[in-house]
């Protein structure tokens, strides 16, 4: 059985870690199989939304500890293992931002460390009532900075800091309020409500969400002038695509819009 199981169903990929034995764990295999699936993703014009879930007990407990052991016995003491063990982590989380479909976290169980790290990453995230999210590794005495990025552009600072320092988790109704996730729902509903969120996303013009995700990201580091400079340019582009005029042509003439197109041309 893959450790990462892929299904594309109706232009949505379900991505499920599939190493319940270690919670998902970000092991060696794991990101790697997320690099290499991601990647393959980006480039699949007929798949529009991504979803990526846990099996088991958890969603993930972030970096496999087992393995990160065993790195310190190179005879650098671990420092290139671990260099490139972080490297990889980070290509994975910063391929999820980058790729052109919405990426949305189903969560259930626990979302520890990197596990933490992945949700934050995500665009958007849906957990059940019941889960726990926590950068613990202060716990062990390994201060959870490469989570700490995508956790600081997620939820307020002081929040963030206290979640650091303390290694304590917060509940699913604390992260939704917090802004770590877009909601909270029953368990027995998870499915259901990312599938509908899922499929609400799915049915839009996927060359609009491509400009939109890309330029969502770019613009948050930019000035405001700035900013209103690029995403200007990047709705002349939009505006310029056929299927968008017919979209605003079939929102005039109250109809739903014949979308001719999937790709960017």
């Amino acid at each position: 059985m893959a450790i990462l199981e892929r299904k594309v169903t109706r232009g949505v990929a379900h991505l499920q870690l599939n190493s319940p034995e270690n919670l998902n764990a970000l092991s060696d295999q794991m990101l790697a199989a997320l690099s290499k699936t991601l990647d393959e993703i980006a480039e699949d014009p007929d798949i529009r939304v991504v979803v990526m879930s846990g099996a088991g007990k958890a969603f993930c407990a972030g970096h496999d500890l087992k393995q990160m052991t065993k790195g310190r016995q190179a005879e650098d003491a671990g420092r290139s293992y671990f260099k490139d063990l972080f490297d990889r982590c980070t290509k994975v989380m910063s391929s999820i931002q980058a790729m052109p479909q919405p990426v949305i976290a189903q969560v259930h169980g626990i979302a520890t460390a990197a596990g933490c790290q992945l949700v934050a990453t995500c665009d958007m995230a849906v957990a059940a009532e019941d889960t726990r999210f926590g950068v613990n590794g202060v716990n062990i005495g390994l201060f959870c900075s490469t989570p700490m990025v995508a956790l600081t552009r997620n939820i307020p600072r002081k929040n963030a800091f206290e979640m650091l320092t303390t290694g304590g988790f917060i509940d699913a109704k604390r992260a939704e309020t917090l802004g770590l996730i877009n909601r909270a729902v029953p368990a027995d509903q998870l499915a259901t409500a990312v599938d509908a969120l899922a499929r609400e996303i799915a049915a839009k013009l996927p060359v609009a969400v491509k400009f939109g995700k890309q330029a969502f990201y770019q613009q948050l580091d930019m000035a405001i002038p700035d900013a209103y400079a690029f995403t200007g340019e990047i709705m002349v582009q939009n505006m310029l695509h056929a299927d968008t005029e017919e979209g605003i042509q079939a929102f005039i003439e109250k109809r739903t819009p014949k979308w001719r197109r999937n790709r960017d041309e």
